[in-house]
């Protein structure tokens, strides 16, 4: 199935100038892949759009252009050279535009592709955006998006008020079911910015993007692809640990091993029996030696993650349960990362990424049960608040 006729919210400006009438003068933070389906980037369709009144431009972390590969990378403050106009990085010396950026400027507009996982920093450099616009009496506009893993399914815990950080502000799972535009109303709740949106037309939230008919520009480095971005959700934990998951590698959060695992076919026997066949993916063993990051140069026996069904897909039990079965069949070898971890230099990394201090309490040599409460603590309040900043019409719930 493909659906055609989805507009992004860049798409919609392009075709109603009136809309931006009112906004002034206007930043834009977006990226490399904020274009529209011909491949025109924001920047440019936002610069013959408000021609002099467009001023700034601002990038998120791996850069304006998306150069930077890794995380805590900081990039620079640059000029664009096509246009003249100063590039702010909010990864840098500063994760939230100054008052000196913002002084030029009646309206930020933000045009993001953010991928549906809590822990992309996106967000919280939305809503950092979105308390400077407060803190200097300026206006936020989101030009909207798709969410490439759907806009129904939710999954993983509710972020705990004592676990905050750059890769959790607010309390949402990890698989939030919410577009770029619904998680800033669902923040500005709390931020009280002025704030509008642009809606997508015709989405329809129980598609993913494999359903569209949309180009895939790679969001960041190491999500070249869809679908990385289908298992993001989950793989993304493996940063906590000393699992490779994959970057260095061309399947980056699909490649998972470790030099300590030593039969890849009993590494993958040992998530069977954690979960059994964990539904619209495949597990095929494999062998990789990654050229960067954990395991640099050295031979690692594992499992690649085959998306069959990007709709069936439920990356953070069956993260967990790679997780478990490392520990298990890895000799001692399985370990948690230590600090540092997006800028907290004290707290276990794990502990950030999946929400919660008591993490490896529950997931551990001796305990691992992925139906414990412990997994979807908070997700009922969580899905109560956030319909009531839902722009497309359907039902959140858990994934089955």
């Amino acid at each position: 199935m493909t659906l055609g006729g989805i507009s992004s919210g860049l798409e919609v400006i392009a075709s109603n100038p009136k809309l931006a009438a009112s906004w002034g003068r206007c930043g834009l933070l977006s990226n490399q892949a904020s274009v529209t389906t011909a491949f025109v980037p924001a920047w440019r369709v936002l610069s013959d759009l408000l021609q002099r009144r467009l001023v700034a431009l601002f990038g998120p972390q791996h850069g304006f252009a998306g150069v930077v590969q890794d995380n805590m990378i900081e990039t620079g403050h640059a000029r664009h050279q096509p246009t003249g106009l100063p590039i702010y990085s909010l990864y840098s010396e500063t994760r939230q535009p100054t008052a000196d950026m913002m002084r030029d400027l009646d309206t930020l507009i933000i045009d993001l592709q953010i991928v549906g996982c809590r822990i992309y920093t996106w967000k919280s450099t939305i809503a950092a955006c979105l308390r400077a616009a407060k803190r200097d009496g300026k206006h936020i506009v989101i030009l909207d998006r798709p969410n490439p893993v759907g806009g129904e399914l939710v999954e993983g815990r509710v972020l705990d008020d004592d676990a905050h950080s750059f890769v959790g502000e607010f309390p949402i799972p990890m698989r939030h079911g919410l577009t770029a535009a619904e998680a800033a109303r669902f923040f500005n709740d709390e931020i009280g910015a002025s704030l509008d949106v642009v809606p997508m037309t015709q989405w329809e939230p129980h598609t993913y993007w494999c359903h569209l008919t949309r180009p895939w520009v790679l969001t960041s480095p190491n999500l070249p692809t869809p679908d990385p971005v289908y298992v993001y959700p989950g793989t993304v934990m493996l940063e906590g640990t000393n699992l490779s998951e994959g970057r260095g590698t061309g399947l980056p959060f699909q490649l998972i091993g470790a030099p300590y695992i030593s039969s890849s076919i009993g590494f993958i026997n040992r998530v069977h029996d954690l979960i059994g066949n964990p539904p619209g993916v495949y597990l095929r063993e494999a062998s990789f030696q990654p050229t960067s990051q954990k395991w640099q140069g050295k031979e690692c026996q594992g499992l690649q993650i085959h998306v069959i069904d990007p709709s069936k897909v439920r990356s953070y039990e069956l993260t967990l349960a790679i997780i478990k079965a490392a520990w298990d069949v890895g000799g001692g070898g399985f370990a948690w990362q230590k600090p540092p971890y997006e800028y907290d230099h004290v707290t276990t990394p794990i502990k950030l990424i999946v929400g919660s201090h008591q993490v490896t309490e529950h997931l551990s040599a001796d305990r691992f049960d992925p139906s414990d409460s412990f997994w979807s603590h908070g997700i009922p309040n969580y899905i109560k608040r956030a319909e009531k900043h839902l722009l497309y019409r359907r039902t959140l719930r858990v994934a089955d």
